[in-house]
């Protein structure tokens, strides 16, 4: 079985005639000698190629094959991921040398590598495990511990860890920061066998531009990219009698989060996910879709009275790792974000005050667990505006890998749990406007839904905004709010080189938007940087996620923000009103410009991406 459905060349015929292991095949001019070994069912190791992002393969060097070529009887090996087929190739994918050489060349790659595989969070998830059992590497001849212990362990971050001790230098981490989201803050540093990949100006982790998006981590094949781990942390809270523990999981949790446990992709696992926090110990169980409901109140008011006053564009400020990128790499944008919280901030906040007002609970008590798609969200925990005398508002968060790890840790199998509901009568009800917070332009449509009601006094009759459901890098419309407002002109962007693109338009007066809504991630929450890995695919189950969230969308009896019968109590008995002093006090929160702790300008940094000429 090939581990990854390959297309032929759009348009191409397969006019070529090439052979594997004895058998003919036709093949496509043009295609490598792996694509069509994929395509036809036969399977080639490799720790480097990545097919849907945009990589040039060839570093690792363990997808080597035998191969012969016009005629002539002495054979030759190549790497398969570069080697366009020829008409008449002889190719030879399990022969006594390709399977010596590909061995030869694992048991080089562990040769610094960090043989603790047990303590390692990708263990029985690793692509390096996988090819090392192919091979049949029984032992590693080349292994000097000394080497590995030179190796950095960048521990700075809040968010994420850099292990260079596990990294095999497959650079798709570099392709994924520099090619797609333009971030560019890893580079491969050093010759030889002290090569590696690190910040850029030698920076940590914690310093650099990186803005924790997270996508590297789902790309990389081994341990040596991940979030911080805090699950003990988590038991902690839970094992402590003076604790109250409250978690939330966002919209996405629920249709990402299945698969791990051998349900279908996009399965909607919410139930489950409830009765395994009440099977951990958790005290209250709360929905992030909540949030995202009084998000919508809080950004749609702050919406219009920023079109009544005609400063445009205002761009959303759900998303973590956007606003890393607008204060490191676009300060001059920041008056233009929403000052509104994101819904894990704003759960957290309802979550210590509102909350523990209605229930009779002592909010010094409580710690508030959110079990987030984004490796990001770790670090906006942790910013000093969202926190109370000191105290964060999100005492921790949990990526999606590491709630499943806890689980299995715990022996909570999510397939064979009887599910529950929610049970909490202040915060827990969303809307199906919250569910599609979740995916790339549900904010946006949310928010629409919201506003449009606010402007005209009535629902927007075509609910479903088709127009912003598509799932190009940047999408634009123009949506009619009636007469008081007219024409909004509204745009959406998903990956931060998109984003970036878009950004570069407004800043020059090339782009005209009054609303902007940015993910960092491709696809939104849905294929965050801290959802499920998946080998050899880098976007595996992005679509059907997205279904899962529309159709609960549609399922809802409640499918607009402020139709939500607990926002409307939560305004009623609290916050007084949308963008209140109050609620302003509560949920809003403001943005610094981090450019001037990098090395250079951001001016500098963008030249540097745009006219790298750099080959690896």
């Amino acid at each position: 079985m090939c581990d990854i459905e390959t297309l032929p060349p759009v348009g191409a015929e397969a006019t070529l005639s090439v052979s594997f292991n004895g058998k003919t095949v036709a093949a496509y001019p043009g295609e490598t000698i792996l694509a069509c070994a994929r395509r036809n069912g036969y399977y080639i190791p490799t720790l480097c190629e990545l097919e849907d992002i945009d990589h040039t393969p060839g570093t690792c060097r363990v997808c080597l094959v035998e191969i012969q070529v016009d005629g002539i009887d002495r054979t030759h090996m190549v790497t398969s991921c570069n080697t366009p087929v020829k008409d008449g190739m002889v190719i030879q994918t399990r022969s006594k040398k390709v399977r010596d050489m590909q061995k030869l060349q694992v048991e080089l790659l562990m040769a610094d590598h960090n043989q603790d595989c047990v303590t390692c969070n990708r263990h029985g998830n690793c692509e390096l495990q996988d090819v090392a059992q192919f091979v049949g590497l029984r032992e590693n001849r080349f292994y000097d511990p000394a080497r590995v212990a030179a190796r950095e362990i960048d521990l700075s971050s809040p968010a994420m860890i850099r292990d260079m001790t596990k990294c095999i230098r497959c650079q798709r981490c570099v392709a994924i920061c520099r090619n797609q989201q333009q971030v560019d803050a890893l580079v491969i540093t050093g010759t030889g066998v002290d090569t590696a990949v690190g910040q850029r100006y030698g920076k940590s982790q914690k310093d650099s531009t990186c803005v924790t998006c997270g996508q590297c981590v789902l790309v990389c094949p081994t341990g040596a990219l991940g979030e911080r781990d805090e699950t003990d942390k988590v038991l902690d809270f839970i094992y402590d009698p003076e604790v109250v523990t409250v978690m939330q999981f966002a919209p996405a949790i629920r249709v990402g989060f299945g698969e791990e446990f051998g349900l279908p992709p996009g399965t909607n696992v919410e139930g489950q996910i409830i009765a395994a926090a009440r099977r951990l110990g958790i005290d209250i169980v709360l929905d992030t879709n909540f949030a995202a409901d009084v998000v919508i109140m809080e950004e749609g008011t702050e919406l219009l009275r920023r079109l009544k006053a005609k400063e445009r564009p205002t761009f959303t400020s759900c998303c973590p790792a956007w606003i890393n990128f607008a204060e490191i790499h676009y300060p001059d944008i920041l008056p233009l974000l929403s000052s509104t919280r994101s819904p894990q901030q704003v759960l957290s906040k309802i979550s210590k005050t509102y909350l523990p007002e209605k229930m009779g609970i002592d909010p010094k008590k409580i710690r508030v667990i959110s079990i987030m798609p984004c490796t990001a969200k770790k670090d906006e925990a942790v910013r000093p505006q969202l926190a109370h005398d000191g105290d964060p508002d999100t005492d921790v968060v949990l990526t999606v890998r590491e709630f499943a790890r806890l689980l299995k840790n715990e022996g909570i199998d999510l397939k064979t749990i009887e599910p529950s509901a929610f049970d909490n009568p202040y915060i827990s009800e969303y809307s199906g406007a919250g569910a599609i917070f979740g995916t790339t332009g549900g904010v946006m449509e949310a928010a629409l839904r919201t506003v449009y009601k606010v402007v005209n006094g009535k629902e927007l009759e075509q609910i479903e905004l088709t127009q912003l459901r598509g799932f190009e890098g940047v999408r634009s419309a123009t949506v009619d709010l009636g007469p008081d407002i007219g024409e909004v002109k509204i745009a959406m962007a998903h990956g931060l080189g998109e984003a970036r693109s878009l950004v570069e338009q407004i800043r020059a007066g090339t782009a005209d938007f009054d609303f902007i809504e940015i993910m960092a991630c491709p696809g939104g929450c849905v294929d965050g940087g801290g959802t499920l890995r998946s080998k050899k695919h880098y976007l595996p189950h992005a679509m059907k996620r997205r279904e899962t969230l529309f159709n609960i969308d549609r399922k809802t009896r409640v499918r607009q923000s402020h139709n939500n019968p607990q926002v409307q109590a939560l305004y009623r008995d609290y916050l007084e009103a949308p963008y209140s002093e109050k609620a302003h006090h509560l949920l809003h929160t403001f943005y610094t410009d981090r450019s001037k702790e990098m090395a250079l300008t951001v001016k500098e940094i963008w030249d540097e991406i745009t006219m790298s000429t750099m080959v690896y």
